[in-house]
């Protein structure tokens, strides 16, 4: 049995999500919160979020154990990419590309 939760359309690149990302997967849901705690980076704070959700969504919708939870899949993905531009000297443009990254968070019980 599985629980998953996904958020989408996050304004941050998902290389920079991505490297936070690897820190915990395979990871027990207590020693992950606890990483996510102490990584200095903007991209755990959301992941944190994301984790809490398919922690809630294991425990509420399927009455899993949260002490045996772990997490299974972990992976981001590019969401749509917000196109600006900046004024340049002599009539130029200078394009501004802002990603987006949906993240997925699946977490199982262990035997």
């Amino acid at each position: 049995m599985e629980a998953k939760a996904i958020a989408k359309y996050v304004r941050m690149s998902p290389i920079k999500v991505g490297a936070v990302t690897d820190l915990i997967r395979g990871k027990d849901v207590k020693e992950a919160f606890a990483i996510l705690q102490y990584t200095p980076r903007e991209a755990a704070v959301v992941i944190n979020k994301v984790l809490k959700s398919a922690v809630a969504n294991a425990e509420n919708n399927f009455a899993l154990d949260t002490d045996k939870l772990y997490v299974s899949e972990i992976h981001v993905g590019q969401g749509p990419t917000l196109k600006r531009f900046r004024p340049m000297d002599h009539g130029k443009a200078f394009k501004i590309l802002k990603k987006t990254s949906h993240i997925t968070v699946v977490v199982k019980e262990r035997a």
